[in-house]
């Protein structure tokens, strides 16, 4: 009898113990948690087609690795069925974190809640993700300050604060599914706005509502084809003395057009262009002489800051956070660290960009 015991008893505490605790993470119920140090991250990031993306998810993962955590890097390509399925996949191998740069905020609801099912806490990266309480951490840039620096840019060029003017200038804003989206705005009109009242600035297409000027997926092709239309209906004569773009992408396509009818040529220069992220391509651009401002986001730093987060969510810490009341996503307020973003235009670009590492001399020859 004593011989049959033993074997029983051991397997009665072994089924307790799978009863009451254990989820399929390793983490559930009110048993312990196990140790997550080293376990699989699930990095989501929206597209490859924008330089930034890439360069963010580059640095995660080689800071993730750093600390002896498996790392799991996919791209949605901008399609916000890939990002559910890919996220949904990293939530069945195992992940015990989630860090998310959501391609539409307000559509990854239910699988946030397949991740909160499974204990898994996510950080929502660079964009906020909304309509969800299964967000724990926002790591991001002081995005209203972003447009701050892109509508003082306007205004210091112009000499507006100096009374001169009127000008003509066009807006442009970012996705409408991208909460960054509106805050870039919000704050470049809190600098414009007064101008335009007063008529130092004037819109020719009288298009001036964030409606009327987002740009679906910050999509570079769709800006240059607005600006098409801009300038063959409200610039047959007048001149565009600026134009308020908030990412490098869509500022490219600004460009484009603007050069298909003869900005930048002889007697005929090209407006102020602002821009937003440094992407190589619109820093060559600024070199030479055609888009004229970006603001510059240290993505390194960030990384930084979502990597210091999800390692002290793994390890039983506390993260870092430096705001705690400006991000609300509709179902919570998202305790958030905000980073400083730093205007670059031809005069300063050696010093942010090169001097601090981002770039090389070569690489912008």
């Amino acid at each position: 009898m004593r011989k049959l015991v033993a074997p029983l008893a051991a397997a009665a505490l072994s089924l307790t113990l799978a009863a009451c605790g254990q989820g399929a993470n390793g983490v559930g119920g009110d048993a312990p948690k196990a140790d997550t140090k080293g376990g699989l991250v699930g990095i989501s990031m929206p597209t490859k087609s924008s330089e930034r993306w890439i360069n963010d998810g580059d640095n995660m993962v080689k800071q993730f690795q750093a600390k002896g955590y498996k790392t799991d890097l996919q791209y949605g390509d901008n399609v916000v069925e890939n990002q559910v399925s890919q996220l949904e996949n990293m939530i069945t191998k195992g992940a015990r974190l989630l860090v998310v740069a959501a391609i539409d905020g307000s559509s990854l609801t239910d699988v946030l809640q397949k991740a909160a099912d499974a204990h898994i806490p996510v950080i929502s990266y660079d964009r906020l993700i909304r309509g969800t309480k299964n967000v724990d951490y926002y790591a991001t840039f002081d995005n209203f300050k972003v447009g701050v620096l892109q509508g003082d840019y306007i205004a210091q060029k112009l000499d507006l604060k100096d009374g001169k003017g009127p000008f003509n200038v066009e807006l442009f804003a970012g996705s409408p599914d991208d909460n960054n989206a509106t805050f870039f705005f919000n704050g470049a009109m809190s600098v414009l706005k007064p101008y335009l009242d007063s008529k130092k600035l004037v819109v020719q297409s009288g298009q001036t509502g964030f409606n009327q000027v987002a740009t679906l997926r910050w999509d570079g092709g769709l800006a240059q084809s607005r600006m098409d239309n801009l300038l063959s209906k409200s610039y047959t004569s007048a001149r565009v003395d600026a134009v308020l773009s908030p990412y490098d992408g869509i500022s490219i396509g600004i460009l484009s057009s603007l050069k298909s009818v003869g900005y930048g040529g002889s007697g005929k220069p090209l407006p102020i262009v602002t821009g937003q992220d440094g992407e190589l391509a619109s820093v060559k651009s600024i070199i030479a002489g055609e888009q004229t401002q970006t603001v510059y986001k240290d993505t390194r730093e960030l990384a930084k800051v979502a990597v210091q987060m999800g390692d002290a969510l793994l390890t039983g810490g506390k993260p870092e956070t430096n705001d705690t009341t400006q991000y609300n996503n509709g179902a919570k307020t998202v305790p958030a660290y905000l980073l400083q973003p730093v205007s670059v235009d031809k005069d300063n670009y050696q010093k942010v960009l090169v001097d601090g590492g981002q770039y090389t001399a070569d690489q912008l020859k």
